[in-house]
């Protein structure tokens, strides 16, 4: 792994209710092409309503199939792998939210995520790893102290117990070493299918789709699929995108839903895809409305990592106690 931190999706550990997901920051609306660059947030500073990536022309009306007639599978899968064509353009630089430099921290820091932000897991795993940096030092920590030090996530004791088990798991059963294999990682205390998908995919370079609150709740919203149990939400999805497709368009779909397509509230009028979605208008349309709505940098505020990647266009989120 490099010395400098690599970049995780924030997800909830599977062993802990996720009633509340971490959340994360982006780019303006109007995205930049290579020859033009703006600043995070500048179309939307500037008042100007969402447009098509294709035809420059505001979005006003989703561009799907006639009343009356319902859509195709082709047709759903051809509007599903445009959009996230579109949506690779819209944040060119998205990426995992939890700071992390190896597997053992994004195991860890993932675990944390479940019931809270990933800024919040973020401002609390330094201390955590400088206090317990291996798997061997967290399976030998004295648990009051280890649920002292992530108290501020929530669910600490669940979360400790979760932590101190896998830990002993990795250094029993895996030589120290975290596993690079699905059925190894869901054999761990804490970690089921989701929380694997994501270590696999961002530790480990293996293609997944993790299927948290917001891309439920997307692919839904864009007809993809109907289902709600996560695993059959994944296999259906995994239908429609080869699979080299597959640990980025989880990214992009989730860092649209934490800044635009929010769960109670979608930003509608300020949504650069909203041609392409059949659920237009279940949110604010009105586009100085909607703006007013955009999360993290596209809304001009701080993202989720202390250590952002060199490509994020926003402004890194401060330490805990800092603001």
């Amino acid at each position: 792994m490099s010395k400098s931190p690599v970049r995780a999706q924030a997800k909830g550990a599977d062993g802990v209710s996720e009633g509340r997901n971490s959340a994360v920051g982006e780019q303006g609306i109007s995205r930049p092409t290579k020859a033009t660059k703006r600043p995070p947030g500048e179309s939307v500073k500037q008042g100007k309503p969402a447009k098509s990536a294709k035809s420059g022309k505001p979005a006003k009306a989703a561009a799907t199939a006639k009343p009356g007639k319902p859509e195709s599978h082709l047709a759903m899968v051809r509007r599903a792998r445009r959009i996230n064509r579109e949506l690779a353009e819209i944040y060119p630089y998205a990426h995992p939210e939890l700071d992390f430099r190896n597997p053992f921290e994004l195991l860890v820091a993932t675990v944390l995520s479940a019931q809270t932000t990933d800024l919040r897991v973020n401002q609390t795993t330094p201390a955590l790893f400088a206090a317990y940096p291996t798997p061997e030092d967290m399976a030998a920590a004295v648990p009051e102290e280890l649920e002292e030090l992530i108290r501020p996530t929530g669910f600490f004791r669940a979360k400790a117990k979760s932590l101190i088990g896998l830990s002993a798991s990795i250094r029993d059963n895996f030589g120290g070493e975290v596993p690079g294999r699905l059925a190894d990682l869901v054999t761990l205390p804490g970690v089921g299918r989701k929380t694997a998908n994501v270590v696999l995919g961002n530790a480990f370079g293996v293609p997944g789709i993790t299927v948290d609150t917001h891309f439920g709740r997307l692919v839904r919203r864009w007809k993809w699929t109907e289902q709600e149990d996560p695993e059959k939400v994944e296999a259906e999805i995994a239908a429609i995108f080869p699979k080299s497709e597959w640990t980025m368009l989880s990214h992009r779909v989730v860092f649209h839903g934490r800044r635009i397509c929010h769960a109670r509230r979608p930003a509608c009028g300020a949504c650069p895809i909203a041609p392409l979605c059949p659920s237009y208008g279940e949110g604010e349309t009105d586009p100085e409305k909607a703006r007013k709505l955009l999360k993290y940098e596209m809304g001009g505020q701080p993202g989720q990592r202390l250590s952002p990647p060199p490509d994020y266009p926003g402004r890194p989120a401060p330490p805990l106690g800092a603001g």
